[in-house]
């Protein structure tokens, strides 16, 4: 009986074992969890407002290396305990922003945690208005894009598949002197000139182009990253587009290396649909697309400091059997402090002043 039991007793043993190391095989080991909660605990905060981190760690199995919590990228906090608070951490990026937290256990596993919020600009932007000092020809076939003034001359760039031009353009009659025509797939956007070179922008092919100043040869083109180029301006040094959202890229002119972003705000939300764009100053005036406003931007913070209602701009100025669409189109005469504005297929080019409103 005893030899008869041993090769069932041997078997079941060697089941139990297999079983038991199935069942431990399966017990892998767990990420951290990290939750962060602010308070005061809302979705829209102020700008140089101070928040207090908590951060709370959920540790299933193993030992916790360290806990690091950021705020736009910069560790604000590095520890090993599992709850703990960050005081006083003032908001001074605007826009969407965010609080990171990285959790690492000592067996290397990590997982990252996210806390999203939008700040606001903590100031009213100024509400201006216009008034028209001279008025100017301006082609009527010309879906404006960018805008620049140089050397007593009008630079622009047009849109449209098909039709999108680069032109060097007389003030007085508005006749084109100089014209390059895109090729049919692109649609060009903004432009603006840096060493004797101008830059213009497509819409969705994220590419860009390079010309010579003088005889508008091309000669270079680069690619972006942004999904869509909208508007283009420089400060002296680096290029700055706009993409169709509340963000400024500022971009290497020789390698068009990304140099960093900037987000745009007044003091009820985020700027969105910043277009066709003039660096004056340390100010950037933007066009807001399918309004007629403009906004005037401070380069270091991104707020927005001045509204400038342009509305009835061209009223007077065309029929209404004649196409036109939105206002589109800044630029700046620094030798003389002159600003000229104008719209996608306005028959008129206005220099304006910008006013107070009463």
């Amino acid at each position: 009986m005893k030899r008869n039991l041993f090769p069932i007793v041997l078997v079941l043993s060697l089941f139990i074992t297999f079983l038991s190391c199935s069942n431990k095989s399966t017990k892998r080991p767990r990420k951290p969890v990290s939750t962060v909660t602010l308070k005061p605990n809302k979705n829209q905060f102020v700008y140089g407002q101070k928040v207090s981190v908590n951060v709370k760690t959920k540790l299933r199995d193993g030992e916790i290396k360290t806990i690091q919590v950021y705020y736009q990228n910069r560790l604000l906090k590095e520890s090993k305990e599992l709850e703990f608070v960050v005081n006083d951490v003032e908001l001074d990026a605007l826009g969407l922003t965010n609080f990171k937290v990285n959790a690492e256990k000592t067996d290397g596993l990590k997982n990252t945690s996210l806390k999203a919020l939008t700040v606001v600009s903590d100031i009213q932007p100024k509400q201006l208005t216009y008034q028209v000092v001279n008025n100017y020809p301006h082609l009527k076939t010309s879906y404006t894009q960018g805008l620049e003034y140089r050397n007593g001359y009008l630079y622009e760039g047009t849109g449209e598949k098909g039709h999108s031009k680069l032109l060097k353009v007389d003030l007085k009659t508005g006749k084109a002197l100089q014209s390059f025509d895109l090729e049919d797939k692109y649609f060009g956007e903004g432009i603006t000139i840096l060493n004797d070179k101008i830059y213009q922008l497509t819409y969705h092919a994220q590419k860009g182009f390079v010309y010579d100043l003088e005889t508008f040869a091309r000669i270079d083109s680069f690619q972006f990253k942004s999904q869509q180029g909208w508007g283009l301006t420089n400060d002296g040094t680096n290029l700055i587009m706009s993409d169709g959202t509340n963000v400024l890229t500022w971009l290497n002119p020789h390698d068009f290396s990304i140099i960093k972003t900037l987000q745009v705000a007044n003091n009820r939300g985020t700027m969105n649909v910043l277009n066709e764009l003039e660096y004056i100053d340390g100010i950037i005036y933007a066009n807001i697309y399918t309004t007629d406003y403009i906004v005037k931007i401070d380069v270091k913070t991104g707020k927005v400091l001045e509204e400038i209602d342009m509305s009835g701009l061209i009223d007077m100025y065309h029929k209404q059997s004649e196409r036109i669409d939105v206002l589109n189109g800044i630029a700046y005469d620094k030798e003389n402090d002159r600003m000229f504005v104008t719209g996608k297929l306005y028959p008129r080019l206005f220099e304006v002043n910008f006013i107070e409103k009463e």
